[in-house]
């Protein structure tokens, strides 16, 4: 019997192979749009098992297949933990990847770096192709892992930004992060005391990258001019989506019937009709679907599991050539393991 293995790639081994680059991210989740429209890439819609101890806590199956240059399927396996003083993360991430063409096993990646990266590439895509505007003042909630994602993006690609405006509901989190960030950052910081302020004030673009359960944006959130791109769980209300001129997605698809985002939520509340959505990124980044420049746009982001896949195909292929990681035995002996003669 023909040795399988299966290789190991952990958070230090992501980054040492470029898990965390944002352009590059964008290269693949380019390019995957492109195989989705021509049917060589595709997700069924998400499984999910309650875990026990929080309402919110929750373990999801997500699983992709994904051709082209990355040749891969595999399936993403998130919990989101509840509350546990244990010193390990909120949310805690594992992608198993198989090779598309033979269905053998290529290797088990931590994905939370990826998800994070996947994630602010998509919104850099939406800054380019969906806001009315090229930003220039950034408004910026949260200070978790997407937040940090989302400024590293912002100062790798968008040299124009010139001010950037930081809350998060902790003020000693919100400190931590702009003090961690500030010595390498191209642009000036500034902290808001509240959304209120945020909502008010001269951003082009809101990034919204919280885990808020219950809305913390309203209705003057979304303004001509601006995009209002929601990259978490609950922070926008109805009210504030009902003012958009231009409301846009990644993907709309099944998730629409079962995710707990603010825009899926009001859709299964009978509050907002599918047709309503104006566009989606492949219509964004494929066929040129821009807003007007006085548009209020607002854009939820669910986050497409077939860029998880992808990102990890590619930091494998690398992890193989370069032999990075850790492979571990899956098979048995020439009996094929079976703990009897």
């Amino acid at each position: 019997m023909a040795e399988v293995e299966l290789r190991h790639l952990s958070r230090r081994d992501v980054i040492a192979l470029g898990g965390g680059d944002i352009a590059r991210a964008v290269e693949d989740v380019t390019e995957v749009l492109r195989l989705m429209r021509a049917g060589e890439a595709a997700m069924p819609a998400e499984t999910a098992v309650a875990l026990a101890g929080s309402e919110q806590a929750k373990a999801y199956a997500l699983a992709a297949r994904v051709g082209g240059r990355f040749g891969a399927a595999g399936v993403k396996w998130t919990a989101h933990r509840p509350p546990a003083r244990d010193g390990a993360p909120q949310i805690l991430s594992l992608t198993l990847v198989n090779d598309l063409a033979t269905g053998r096993p290529r290797g088990l990646v931590e994905s939370a770096l990826l998800t994070a990266t996947r994630t602010a590439a998509v919104s850099a895509l939406a800054l380019r192709t969906m806001a009315p505007r090229p930003p220039r003042r950034v408004a910026v909630l949260g200070a978790g892992v997407q937040a940090r994602a989302h400024l590293a993006m912002l100062a790798a690609l968008f040299p124009a930004v010139e001010e950037v405006t930081v809350w998060n509901r902790s003020p000693d989190r919100r400190k931590a992060l702009v003090a961690a960030i500030s010595p390498a950052a191209p642009w000036p910081i500034r902290l808001a005391d509240d959304p209120a302020q945020i909502a008010a004030g001269d951003a082009d673009a809101i990034l919204a990258c919280t885990a808020a359960p219950q809305p913390i944006l309203g209705r003057g959130a979304v303004r001509p001019g601006r995009i209002l791109l929601q990259i978490g769980y609950h922070e926008v209300g109805f009210d504030a989506i009902d003012e958009a001129d231009a409301v846009v997605v990644d993907l709309w698809d099944d998730f629409a019937r079962s995710s707990a985002k603010s825009l899926f939520q009001m859709h299964r509340a009978g509050r907002f009709p599918a047709e309503r959505v104006a566009a989606d990124l492949a219509t964004a980044v494929l066929d040129g679907w821009r807003p007007a420049p006085d548009a209020a746009v607002y854009m939820s982001s669910f986050g497409l599991n077939v860029f998880d896949i992808a990102l990890a195909a590619r930091v494998l292929a690398r992890a193989e050539a370069e032999d990075i990681g850790r492979t571990l035995p899956m098979s048995g002996d020439e009996r094929g393991g079976w703990p009897w003669p």
